[in-house]
């Protein structure tokens, strides 16, 4: 079985193939939040804190920490909030940016081995960031596109899966700290999108031997009740074989979803976490009196 340790300076979590399913928390994003990118830009990190403990506080195991912000100086910003993210949470940390030099700049001052988010399989991606990856003892989140695109059929993503795998452990980073993301398309936009990435989880799994993630709220993306959509589909996903995802834990529709799915794939033993979770807590002092109970083991039949 294929187990990717992410760690902090103090902390370890695991994502496994027989293992809780793991929750990376995508909140500190600037990508489609004006407030946020403006205040990240102008050295103002304070939403970035309340952003990462409202995400622990909520059940996220690792946190997604991105600056992409157009015109700024992305590497420094990203850099600086790594760190300040590192000093008040023990954490595990995904550096998540599109530019080599923001990756480099988040792992520099990373204590810990980070999850890079993310490569792809272009060549010259793949011959940039995987260099990195193996510099800095990180793992890497492996993305099933290339220089032609994403394609619908599952068979050529896995192909493209298997290519990145493959230049990875030439690189010498094992199979165990690749996980790849097979894409979770809009599936109001291909109606097919959630039978194609089950698919290729699966294979993923069997064949590749590779944990898997993804960014869950892709699937919902144009349809009403977004978060229901969400929570089935990681449902589904983890009965496939998915190890983690990239989503927001704030959403407690998803939360439940991931838990009980564990509970049903056997990955909550004696479903301890979902019992300290969801038990009634006893009022002090309330008692039911007697009421409601049944007497012998039966109900009472009508006189």
């Amino acid at each position: 079985m294929t187990d990717t340790v992410i760690s902090s300076a103090t902390r370890e979590v695991v994502i496994g193939f027989n293992r809780p399913f793991v929750i990376i928390g995508e909140r500190i994003n600037p990508t489609g939040r004006k407030i946020l990118a403006a205040e990240m830009a102008a050295g103002d990190f304070s939403r970035v804190i309340s952003d990462a403990l409202a995400q622990i506080e909520a059940g996220a195991h690792m946190l997604d920490v991105n600056a992409g912000i157009p015109l700024a100086d992305e590497p420094a910003i990203l850099a600086q909030a790594v760190q300040l993210v590192q000093s008040i949470t023990d954490t595990p940390l995904s550096i998540d940016s599109s530019i080599v030099a923001a990756l480099e700049a988040g792992l520099a001052v990373y204590k810990g081995k980070a999850l890079v988010n993310s490569v792809t399989g272009e060549d010259d991606r793949l011959e940039t960031v995987l260099p990195l990856v193996k510099k800095y003892g990180a793992a890497v989140v492996a993305i099933s596109n290339d220089e032609t695109g994403i394609s619908e059929d599952p068979d050529v993503r896995f192909e493209v899966a298997k290519k990145i795998v493959h230049r990875a452990m030439d690189h010498g980073i094992p199979v165990s700290d690749v996980v790849v993301d097979p894409l979770v398309m809009p599936i109001g936009a291909i109606n097919q999108a959630g039978v194609q990435v089950m698919r290729l989880v699966y294979r993923l799994r069997t064949e590749l031997k590779v944990n898997t993630t993804c960014g869950a709220s892709n699937v919902s993306f144009g349809l009403p009740n977004r978060h229901g959509i969400n929570a089935a589909f990681l449902t589904m996903a983890i009965g496939s074989g998915m190890t983690s995802a990239i989503t927001n834990p704030l959403h407690a529709e998803t939360m439940q979803a991931v838990m009980g799915a564990d509970v049903m794939m056997g990955h909550d033993p004696d479903c301890a976490r979902w019992i300290r979770k969801y038990r009634d807590v006893p009022v002090p002092g309330a008692t039911d009196g007697g009421r409601g109970r049944r007497e012998g083991g039966h109900r009472r039949r009508p006189a």
